[in-house]
């Protein structure tokens, strides 16, 4: 009201009508808002996404899929685009399921495109197949190896033990009355 003339002010059918009008300008700053973040995957409404996976013809599953990983995977389909080398791969299984759960390598002698991946979640896996299958050449034979991570723990020792020798190559001793060799006690170095 600070900024209609004088002669409004006491005026109860402005005031009602400026609230109104305020109401719906909210409403429409709101919108506009709403449409720009929905341009962009990572800012994008469930309702943005939902139309965005019909578009990549994703069949998500909205009750066991995060809003989370179904806009990483839009990307992940997004940005599949030639040339694809194994460098490429393996920043995309990064970016997909994080730094360090997959590694890729190729046996150039065999064809054999290996992706070794430490995933439980069986979506993230249906998805990284997905990408391996789309980018791989023909040539290819696709092998999924699974790794685990566990700790194994080394303990080095090192012990010495003499040996006395019981016969010699001059005939003198008799086969079955001493054992060849006498071993001592074990030193731990």
């Amino acid at each position: 009201m600070e900024y209609l003339p004088d002669y409004y002010v006491d005026s109860k059918q402005m005031a009602a009508l400026l609230m109104a009008q305020e109401i719906e300008l909210d409403n429409i700053a709101a919108g506009i808002l709403r449409q720009r973040d929905d341009m962009y995957v990572m800012t994008a409404s469930a309702q943005s996404i939902r139309r965005r996976e019909k578009m990549l013809r994703i069949q998500a599953d909205p009750s066991t899929e995060p809003l989370e990983f179904r806009r990483k995977r839009i990307i992940n389909r997004q940005s599949m685009k030639p040339p694809f080398t194994i460098r490429w791969l393996q920043e995309q299984l990064d970016r997909l399921i994080g730094p360090g759960l997959a590694v890729v390598s190729v046996d150039v002698q065999q064809f054999i495109l290996y992706v070794t991946t430490n995933i439980e979640n069986a979506n993230l896996f249906k998805e990284v197949q997905h990408t391996v299958q789309s980018v791989k050449p023909a040539n290819l034979i696709y092998q999924q190896n699974t790794s685990l991570v566990h700790k194994i723990g080394i303990k080095h020792t090192t012990t010495r033990r003499d040996i006395t020798w019981n016969y010699k190559l001059d005939g003198s001793w008799k086969l079955g009355e001493k054992p060849f060799a006498t071993l001592g006690p074990e030193v731990t170095l």
